[in-house]
């Protein structure tokens, strides 16, 4: 699967947190997020971005390349990424924001959605009974229609089924919720803009 967001599931290592911004342009994402105007000089590649993070060898230097798609902007990190904590920051003068964000160190992956200066719904993919934000019940709803819980809020997926379908099928209802759109070929084979975060 080459469109929306689920096939961030499918990689080997999901390791790209990723923020959806729809409201403004790629490059005020990419400040908002922290980076820093012209610390990149040319669009680089996900190799590059990667290259770049283990050449500053501190965890105080990340990067994020920008670009969008279906009226969203988008920002891939690379590093240990901060986008979930800057979400609100992000969101503000009303602005909606998205980060779906993999954490590999401390699963489950997660997705948290703010607005207009507030933090609106948040949860674990895999975790979907424990929301929190603003309007945590704000994707119950879609959540009992695909089949993730029960109308109780109760966990409704199969025992036994394997991580990548389960969080495929919450990344499913999230893509199509908000219409997310992530350009696979983009990310991981073309030249994006880039900034030091």
């Amino acid at each position: 699967m080459s469109g929306g967001i689920q096939w961030l599931v499918d990689q080997d290592d999901w390791r790209h947190g990723v923020v959806f911004a729809r409201g403004i342009e790629p490059e005020e994402l990419g400040v908002r997020m922290g980076g820093r105007p012209g610390s990149v000089v040319s669009p680089i590649t996900d190799t590059e971005a990667w290259n770049l993070v283990l050449d500053l060898a501190t965890d105080d230097d990340d990067v994020v390349r920008v670009g969008a798609c279906c009226g969203w902007s988008f920002g891939v990190e690379y590093g240990m990424g901060d986008g979930g904590d800057r979400l609100v920051e992000i969101s503000r003068n009303g602005v909606e924001a998205i980060h779906l964000n993999p954490s590999p160190d401390h699963p489950p992956a997660m997705f948290s959605y703010a607005r207009d200066d507030a933090g609106v719904c948040s949860f674990g993919i895999g975790e979907e009974v424990w929301r929190w934000g603003e309007q945590p019940d704000l994707l119950l709803p879609e959540l009992i229609a695909a089949g993730v819980l029960y109308p109780d809020g109760e966990y409704a997926r199969p025992d036994g089924e394997s991580y990548r379908d389960r969080d495929r099928h919450t990344l499913a209802l999230i893509e199509t919720r908000f219409g997310l759109f992530l350009p696979r070929d983009e990310v991981v084979n073309q030249r994006l803009p880039a900034f030091l975060i």
